[in-house]
């Protein structure tokens, strides 16, 4: 039976951890979203087994929270001034990123002996990006610039190619085994991304015209953070993708609304807790006894997957004419993955429960080390571009007692 203050205790401790982290990724090469994963996987089960099994249940609702935030935030960057400046370089990029990276593993995978239809839904998931680690690392150095910018409006839409391709893929992977065509799963990810679409326009529309009508401090953070978190639960019992959804709501609220910085400012007070929670807890949940079982396709789905991101930025970076800094190194900054494919695996393996032994202990190996090493190689990229100023989060005194500035100020 749990004693009595087991949970805030806990909830104390997590969070204190994130000022250590802060300071440790300020005197070190290694990122605080590194810090707290590794944090998550030492107190976790994998190793002392510390944290009571109630974190068990916190991780679906702490997970949800925190991205749908992330998605909404991610929004504020795509405004009509973005889409004039960076639009076609971003759209290519992403495009890019997603077709070489499919690309790339599914004919490394072939050429280890995978069978077709197996390559195939790992060629789905691999485009995957965790955009909650990548755009961390951009806002703990306070990355400002050109790179910085397309980052994160690739990161903000390379999910939503990213999701088609994987309806597409796993589609094909269908015909390939004799299941048919595969309209179920061309219909999954059409619903998915259009139902997406349609439920953040449906939310935005009504957020942007009462921000600036509310009264700014406590009335706006409730107001924003009501609406943020009714788009996820939706987005949830919809089944559609919460974090395109709120990614959407965020875009239009960003081109629409009167004063419009102010949910952003808002969400963005209050997300550092629920990011901390969300690190610590995604890091307790990966299993390093996945690792064994993963063998050579899980190492040739790391490698070929990290491939991939290479030559899929220098192709999309061939279409758009981008400078050398993206060509170089935006592929290295994209290389964390997790919650989206996680969750892509585990629709492959509702479609194909004989391949789970076969996709599962992939993709969560895969987690485990593109979610130590991608944060650090991101951090590598923007330092190496010259955009990482190098302060953490709350460093700055004119932040307002906000955490910070906005994504969309950066």
């Amino acid at each position: 039976m749990e004693r009595p203050g087991t949970t805030l205790l806990m909830l104390g401790s997590l969070l204190l951890v994130g000022y250590v982290t802060d300071w440790l990724g300020r005197k070190t090469p290694l990122p605080r979203v590194t810090f707290l994963l590794l944090f998550g996987f030492l107190v976790g089960p994998s190793v002392l087994d510390l944290l009571p099994d109630l974190h068990r249940a916190w991780f679906p609702a702490v997970t949800d929270m925190a991205l749908v935030m992330v998605g909404f935030l991610l929004g504020e960057r795509i405004t009509r001034d973005f889409l004039k400046t960076y639009g076609r370089q971003v759209i290519a990029l992403s495009l890019g990123l997603v077709i070489g990276t499919a690309v790339v593993v599914w004919a490394g995978l072939i050429a280890l002996g995978v069978t077709i239809e197996l390559a195939l839904i790992l060629a789905g998931i691999a485009p995957a990006t965790d955009p909650a680690a990548t755009s961390d690392v951009v806002h703990e150095l306070r990355a400002e610039g050109r790179f910085s910018k397309t980052l994160l409006g690739v990161v903000a839409v390379d999910d939503l190619w990213g999701l088609l391709a994987f309806s597409l893929l796993l589609a094909g992977a269908q015909v390939v085994s004799g299941h048919g065509f595969g309209w179920a799963a061309l219909l999954m990810g059409l619903w998915d991304v259009g139902g997406a679409i349609g439920l953040g326009l449906a939310l935005g529309l009504p957020m942007a015209f009462l921000t600036g009508r509310i009264k700014p401090g406590e009335p706006t953070m409730v107001e924003a953070l009501a609406l943020v978190f009714l788009c996820g639960g939706l987005a949830l019992w919809l089944k559609v993708s919460f974090l395109l959804s709120a990614m959407v709501m965020g875009i239009v609220v960003a081109n629409l609304a009167a004063h419009h910085t102010r949910p952003f400012h808002a969400i963005e007070g209050i997300e550092w807790p629920f990011m901390i929670l969300f690190f610590v807890l995604s890091g307790a949940s990966l299993n390093v006894k996945s690792l064994p079982a993963v063998g050579l396709v899980g190492l040739g789905y790391v490698g070929w997957r990290a491939v991939g991101r290479f030559v899929g930025i220098w192709a999309g970076s061939l279409a758009c004419g981008a400078d050398k800094n993206i060509r170089r190194w935006l592929g290295a900054a994209l290389m964390p993955q997790a919650g989206v494919a996680l969750g892509a695996a585990l629709m492959a393996v509702h479609r194909f429960p004989e391949l789970r032994e076969s996709i599962i202990p992939v993709v969560i190996g895969a987690t485990v080390v593109f979610e130590v090493v991608g944060p650090a190689l991101t951090r590598l990229a923007l330092y190496r571009v010259g955009e990482a100023s190098g302060r953490g989060r709350g460093d700055d005194p004119g932040s307002e007692g906000k955490g910070g500035q906005s994504p969309g100020e950066a």
